[in-house]
């Protein structure tokens, strides 16, 4: 799975035990301008690094995998949790999309402001 937002928090590396480390951050994404979703990551193990070089405020891609445990409490409650597991960060940037109108310029697809949309009638 993908979304695209900008990083809003980015928390410290947490070393949970000798052999665990995981690092959360949050993204703020705008699919409904009018009501933006604040939706928390969470990177594990060698992937904490990811964030080193991003900064909040910059617009990325996080690519995730839908984590779900059931667990059971000592007084015999069922809870369960869900994570979104981050393994991918990438940059993005206006440059992207001048990127792709240039490859359809390449191919013969030219796209100009006057193109209303892209109906053959």
């Amino acid at each position: 799975m993908k979304v695209t937002g900008r990083l809003l928090e980015i928390q410290e590396t947490q070393q949970v035990s000798d052999s665990f480390k995981k690092r959360a951050f949050v993204l703020e994404h705008h699919e409904n301008p009018q009501y933006p979703e604040y939706v928390s990551f969470e990177l594990i193990q060698d992937r904490c690094s990811l964030l080193d070089d991003f900064q909040p405020g910059q617009d990325v891609e996080v690519s995730f995998n839908l984590k779900g445990r059931k667990w059971l409490s000592p007084d015999g409650v069922t809870k369960y949790f869900n994570t979104l597991q981050a393994w991918r960060i990438e940059a993005v940037t206006q440059g992207n999309n001048q990127i792709s109108a240039a490859e359809k310029s390449a191919t013969g697809n030219t796209v100009t402001e006057d193109d209303e949309d892209d109906l053959p009638f």
